[in-house]
């Protein structure tokens, strides 16, 4: 494998038990973090495309939010942050001020039950607590499109998107 070594990905299906061809989806394994880290310490920003090798070659995609919860946590990174299309998880999908400013792992399930935290939103959470659960100390969920959003979230008090923590 280069840089993710992966297997592939199976579902079961609830209704029937049976198991769930997803084709050519997998899911991380293992990382090769001196690869990653040689880059890192020539001064370079390693850009990690979400394909990972099974051990025979075979390729397959990973969900983008799944990877790169998954770097963060082997490379125990202290932040996490995934830019969304959207300005963080809001309490209300039509209201783009409704952005729940910061939620604790605790509060996940309750808010995924409710439906405030569903679709697209729902690995990046779910990939958010896994990074948290295994030494991240914070992941923030912010607007890809506004501008500044990276600096405005990390570096104010207020922040703008939304920031889970432990």
């Amino acid at each position: 494998y280069d840089v993710i070594l992966a297997k592939k990905k199976t579902e079961v299906d609830p209704a029937t038990g049976e198991v769930i061809d997803l084709g050519f989806v997998g899911e991380p394994v293992k990382i090769c973090l001196s690869k990653i880290i040689r880059l890192i310490n020539k001064g370079m920003i390693p850009v990690i495309s979400p394909l990972g090798k099974d051990r025979k070659g075979v390729l397959y995609n990973i969900n983008a939010d799944i990877t790169a919860a998954f770097l963060a946590k082997n490379l125990k990174a202290r932040k996490l942050v995934f830019m969304s299309d959207v300005p963080g998880i809001l309490r209300d999908r039509k209201d783009m001020s409704s952005v729940i400013s910061t939620i604790r792992i605790k509060e996940v399930t309750a808010l995924i039950k409710s439906g405030i935290i569903d679709a697209g939103m729902l690995p990046k959470v779910l990939s958010g607590v896994d990074a948290l659960s295994n030494g991240v100390e914070k992941v923030h969920i912010v607007n890809a499109d506004m501008p500044h959003s990276l600096l405005l979230e990390i570096f104010t008090d207020k922040g703008i998107g939304t920031e889970i923590i432990k």
